[in-house]
């Protein structure tokens, strides 16, 4: 299970709290009771589980579903009308199924639940994975999203590999990728929870490879979230594109949702 970026991270339990240890020897890396001299470190606290850095450059990330950043975009987001429901074809009746390979911290797939859109995740980085897996364990216990929690499913596995072996039926409507692009630094300041995110992940170097396997599996379309200026994902020309300020939707159609959506 141990990966190499690993090597700096730690689970901080002063109580050696049984999820912590589990945390620990689930991830392969260091539980200890004083706080670690390690670049990241884990730890559970009443809301969950966090990252943070131990310079204290930034603050600590989590997944919360349920409050923040999610709930404001869950209730003023714009709904249908925002780009990622038009790129993923949500519109009317039609809610089609999503399989979202590079779902980092779950964002974008909460706004594809809350919309009615049925949405498994794939986040292949064990500690992003396990981040994930607690804010969805927290979103189920809420009693009045609980239902949002049974529209996201997590499963294990590396993007390429899950496309490439695909052992679920139905086929999903939808395939999304958004994966990490590279940060040059020349572009505005990034934000604090992503600049850790990008020291823990770093930037999906194959990218390029997920879109034909994408493309083979998906029944309807694919869905490529890029930076607005990027190249193309395998300089691979799209169907059509749905651009923002910082953002644009390369959307890659096989067949009309409208038509054959089962949803």
């Amino acid at each position: 299970m141990a990966i190499e970026q690993l090597d700096t991270i730690a689970v901080y339990s002063p109580d050696l709290d049984p999820l912590a240890s589990q945390l620990a020897t689930y991830l392969d890396i260091p539980l200890v009771t004083t706080e670690p001299s390690t670049d990241l470190v884990l730890a559970y606290d009443k809301q969950g589980l966090h990252i943070y850095p131990n310079d204290g450059r930034s603050g600590s990330v989590r997944v919360d579903f349920t409050s923040g950043k999610s709930r404001h975009r869950r209730l003023y987001g714009g709904g249908k009308s925002q780009q990622i429901a038009k790129a993923v074809g949500v519109q009317g009746k039609i809610k089609p199924s999503v399989l979202d390979v590079t779902a980092g911290l779950g964002e974008d797939a909460f706004v594809l639940a809350s919309l009615g859109c049925q949405v498994q995740l794939v986040e292949r980085h064990p500690v992003v994975r396990a981040l994930l897996a607690d804010g969805l364990q927290r979103l189920q216990a809420d009693l009045e999203l609980a239902q949002l929690a049974r529209q996201l499913d997590l499963l294990a596995g590396d993007a390429l590999s899950v496309l490439q072996n695909w052992q679920h039926k139905p086929v999903p409507e939808v395939i999304y990728l958004d994966p990490m692009f590279p940060h040059t630094g020349k572009s505005a300041q990034v934000k604090k929870a992503m600049a850790l995110f990008r020291t823990l992940v770093g930037a999906d170097t194959d990218a390029d490879m997920l879109l034909q396997p994408a493309l083979d599996l998906a029944s309807h379309r694919v869905v490529v979230k890029r930076p607005r200026l990027a190249p193309n994902l395998a300089g691979q020309e799209p169907t059509y594109q749905l651009s923002g300020k910082a953002n644009r939707f390369d959307i890659y159609v096989k067949a009309s949702l409208h038509k054959t959506s089962s949803s």
